[in-house]
């Protein structure tokens, strides 16, 4: 894995996560500006999940087993989009509040993608 792509997956998540937690805070929805933040953080997450299939393809291994490997790349690839998905259907604070949550929960799939992967 990428240790530059995997910091910067787990930090712009922690950064929607906290922009999404303050919008809950004072009593907001989730906007459009919001949506713009999860699209940047799934294109990375995408990025991401190419980069360890590239790597598999090319006959590295995590020291972890590659079954556990590939289901939290693929989880951290669906967190984000899944959130806001879930957001959509709840148009109140809840929406804003399911969005921090993902977020913060794709910043810890990236720890432990970097310690199933063995860096």
């Amino acid at each position: 894995m990428l240790d530059a792509l995997t910091v910067a997956v787990a930090v712009t998540a922690l950064a929607l996560a906290a922009w999404c937690g303050h919008a809950a805070y004072r009593d907001q929805p989730t906007k459009d500006w919001h949506f713009i933040g999860m699209a940047i953080v799934s294109v990375l997450a995408l990025a991401q999940l190419v980069v360890g299939v590239v790597q598999l393809a090319r006959g590295e291994r995590p020291e972890q087993g590659m079954a556990v490997f590939i289901a939290y790349l693929i989880g951290s690839f669906a967190a984000v989009p899944a959130a806001g998905f879930l957001s959509l259907t709840e148009r109140t604070r809840w929406g804003s509040v399911t969005v921090a949550a993902g977020a913060v929960v794709l910043a810890v799939l990236e720890v432990r993608l970097y310690d199933i992967w063995g860096n």
